[in-house]
Formats: structure tokens, C-alpha cells, sequence
């Protein structure tokens, strides 16, 4: 009996760690929601968030991922609830460095996100990294507002006004 608790032992310890190992998600199907700033004058920063929900062809859920934006790597929030959006990225940086135009969000599982850092540490090139999947960006950049304030054209406005009633009445008075 000795002899079989060792066998078994040892089945475990070669056969366990390959189905420990995570599957990867294959044909990902991502559905999304995108919503920038898009007024400077109610903020200093310019933000994304992205919204999305995603669907494994193999049928992983609540997978971890991450995702990368111009270098910069976010973790992605997993909702609890059942939303229709299951994952939310979302970042912020200065309205000068964040301009108007395509950002393409790279998302990472956790192998991808590995082969990523490994690549970042080492100076590879990190575009020979594959994504799981991408989501493209369409930032149409902020309004800075208008070039003349609607306070001066009210000002500029009624002072006109003022001025030619005042040079009517005048006018009237002298006559």
C-alpha cells in the first residue's frame, strides 16, 4: 500500500502542474464603450474610459487583464454585477498630452502581460509582443472655448448701447 500512495504521490506531482496551467482565451469577441473629455474648460486633464464586455470562443470568463496605451500599462476592473460591460480601463493624463487623434488600447492576458514586462525590461521591442485584443480610441481632442469670453461681448454690448443712448439724449437736450 506503501508503494501506491507513492506512485499516486508522484502522478500528482508531474500531472498537477499542467492542469494548474490557464488556458489562454482563443478568438476573443469584445464588445465596447468609449467616452473621452472632450471640454478644457471644465478640466485640466483630458480622461478615457473604456467599457467593454468579452467573450471567449472557449469560454473563459473573469479572465485578468491589462491593457497599454502609448507604454503606459493599466490593470483593466472586473464588474461584479451583471452588466452588460464585464471590464473598465480607464486613464487620464494632461490635456497637452493627450491630443486629439487614434489611441489604439492594446489589452494583455496575464501570459501577454508577462512576454510584455519581459520585453520592456530586457529593450525589445515590444510590438513583436502579441495583444489578446485591441480597441481603438477616437479622442476628437477638447474645446478650449470660445476665442472672445461671452462676458466681453455682453460688456462690449451694453456699453455700446449706453454710449448711443447717451449721445441721443444729449443730442436731444442740446436742441
Amino acid at each position: 500500500m506503501e508503494l501506491a500512495g507513492k506512485t499516486i504521490f508522484a502522478f500528482c506531482m508531474i500531472v498537477m502542474p499542467f492542469m494548474v496551467y490557464g488556458d489562454s482565451c482563443l478568438d476573443p469577441k469584445v464588445k465596447s464603450s468609449v467616452y473621452t473629455t472632450t471640454e478644457a474648460t471644465s478640466s485640466m486633464d483630458t480622461i478615457f474610459i473604456v467599457q467593454f464586455s468579452l467573450t471567449c470562443k472557449n469560454g473563459l470568463k473573469d479572465l485578468t487583464l491589462f491593457a497599454d496605451v502609448n507604454g503606459r500599462t493599466l490593470a483593466v476592473t472586473r464588474s461584479e454585477d451583471n452588466t452588460e460591460f464585464q471590464y473598465q480601463v480607464s486613464f487620464s493624463d494632461e490635456n497637452k498630452n493627450l491630443p486629439s487623434g487614434k489611441y489604439d488600447l492594446k489589452f494583455y492576458d496575464e501570459d501577454g502581460y508577462s512576454n510584455l514586462r519581459k520585453a520592456q525590461r530586457s529593450g525589445e521591442n515590444v510590438g513583436s509582443v502579441k495583444s489578446l485584443f485591441t480597441i481603438p480610441v477616437n479622442h476628437p481632442g477638447v474645446w478650449k472655448g470660445q476665442l472672445v469670453p461671452s462676458e466681453f461681448v455682453a460688456l462690449a454690448v451694453s456699453a455700446a448701447v449706453f454710449y448711443f443712448a447717451y449721445s441721443t439724449r444729449a443730442q436731444l437736450q442740446s436742441s
